[in-house]
């Protein structure tokens, strides 16, 4: 079972993520980026590939060297998530003002 949001409470692997969204990006590239080993890049990698959130593939011209692409779509599940939180927010609030509206007729 996957659980994005677990995969990005690190921020070393939103990070990550932001960085290969912008382009594919080798594993040899990212561990110097962040200045960590490369098991480590690689713990980080396999937890955002399981999530849905990586795709890794052996790059063509080198068999040994594996390039990270983003995965965007899995992020829709916090979408909305988000936007459930938005609107259950956005009803309390309304509530709230209007009670505050009826509280202030009944003071003038």
């Amino acid at each position: 079972m996957t659980d994005i949001f677990k995969a990005i409470a690190d921020p070393t692997r939103r990070e990550i993520l932001m960085m290969v969204s912008q382009e594919p990006t080798n594993v040899n590239t990212i561990a110097h980026k962040f200045n960590m080993s490369r098991p480590a890049v690689s713990k980080h990698l396999k937890i955002l590939e399981d999530n849905g959130l990586l795709f890794i593939q052996k790059s063509d011209n080198d068999g040994r060297q594996r390039n990270c692409y983003a995965q965007l779509e899995a992020l829709k599940e916090i979408e909305d998530f988000i936007r459930q939180l938005e609107k259950f927010w956005n009803s309390k609030l309304n509530n709230l003002g209007d009670y505050l509206d009826k509280k202030k007729k009944k003071i003038k």
